[in-house]
């Protein structure tokens, strides 16, 4: 959903913050120089793999190789997160980090084009993401990863962690995404009191003739209810322009052209997002053979800390664990990566290190 996000709006969002060609240099430069790995353990790699019989890009690094390898799920689907590469530096003092760009995504959509075999869909992104975790367990020389998942990759998150508990230390989800089956309407139900209060008659009559059963509206649908989720936040709108966006621009992994690459991807990746649109965790199952943690932003207006709270409770694991990041919408683990490294360093490392 992120991708959805960023596509519907990226016109408002750009333009501030822009600025000169010679000035995203500069700050590329300075990034690159941030994001070094020198130590004599540590490991700094990105290249294609060949997963699912198309090149996917993979990066993986770390300051000590003998530290937790964790897996990140991107969001979108579509979204890459291989941007906050800058700002997720000191999480490489702690972990080995593994970026993937799924199936049109990013590098990989770069590498293989929009149509034929790069389409993306659910089931193939299932078993691309297992297939990965099985290259990034032989690379590395480990028997499991932690599973990171942000936004949509939450929905791949959950079911890799509930039927794959075995090849995963723990489940990390953020921004989580929960579906009910379509029987919970509370996000559209506070957007549309948002928007009546700010007088927008017209866009809350959009939203209301959607209905409240998502299963039954398009990717077009899906779109626009995103859109108008985020500019009708303050907080997520003001998170969109100075985290998600600028991390893009300033990113020194991404050439101009693959700025619009980038862009391409979350379009493409829309397709996925009304066949998932039927799903229940509740159904699903709700045991956890791992130890299961939620931090989610105490904001997020997007995928709301409730829902995420409410499934969480009936959760069952070995070891579980809620918790708020503050001042943060979705996004929140790039809005306060530092908040996020703090909850991993004392609730995930000492549950998977004992």
């Amino acid at each position: 959903m992120i991708g959805i996000v960023l596509m519907a709006s990226v016109a408002a969002l750009v333009a501030p913050v822009t600025g000169t060609l010679g000035y995203r240099r500069l700050k590329q430069v300075r990034n690159a120089r941030l994001m070094r790995i020198t130590t004599p353990n540590g490991i700094n790699e990105q290249d294609f793999v060949r997963i699912g019989g198309i090149d996917q890009w993979i990066s993986i690094r770390g300051e000590d190789r003998n530290n937790p390898v964790l897996l990140e799920l991107h969001g979108g689907p579509g979204s890459s997160n291989s941007i906050y590469g800058a700002r997720t530096r000191p999480w490489e003092k702690h972990f080995t980090i593994v970026r993937w760009d799924m199936r049109g995504t990013g590098k990989t959509l770069g590498r293989t084009g929009a149509d034929g075999p790069a389409e993306p869909s659910f089931d193939r992104i299932h078993e691309h993401a297992l297939e990965v975790t099985q290259h990034v367990r032989a690379r590395l020389g480990v028997d499991r990863v932690i599973l990171v998942a942000n936004s949509f990759g939450t929905v791949f998150g959950l079911r890799l962690a509930r039927q794959h508990h075995h090849l995963y230390s723990a489940y990390v989800g953020t921004d989580q995404n929960i579906h009910a089956g379509s029987r919970d309407d509370s996000a559209r139900q506070a957007l549309l009191a948002r928007l009546r209060a700010a007088g927008k008659r017209k866009d809350a009559a959009t939203v209301e003739e959607m209905g409240p059963d998502v299963r039954t509206w398009t990717a077009e649908q899906h779109a626009a209810l995103a859109k108008l989720t985020v500019t009708s936040d303050p907080l997520t709108f003001e998170t969109m322009k100075t985290v998600v966006v600028r991390s893009l621009w300033f990113s020194p992994l991404h050439s101009l052209r693959e700025l619009g690459q980038f862009f391409k991807g979350m379009k493409l990746s829309e397709r996925i997002i009304p066949g998932t649109a039927a799903f229940d965790d509740w159904a699903d199952g709700t045991r956890f053979d791992l130890p299961f943690f939620i931090f989610h932003g105490d904001q997020d207006v997007f995928t709301t800390p409730e829902l995420a709270k409410r499934f969480f409770d009936d959760v069952q694991a070995p070891v579980k664990d809620f918790a708020l990041i503050t001042d943060a919408g979705h996004f929140a683990s790039f809005r306060h990566p530092d908040q996020f490294l703090t909850l991993m360093l004392t609730k995930v490392r000492p549950a998977i290190t004992g």
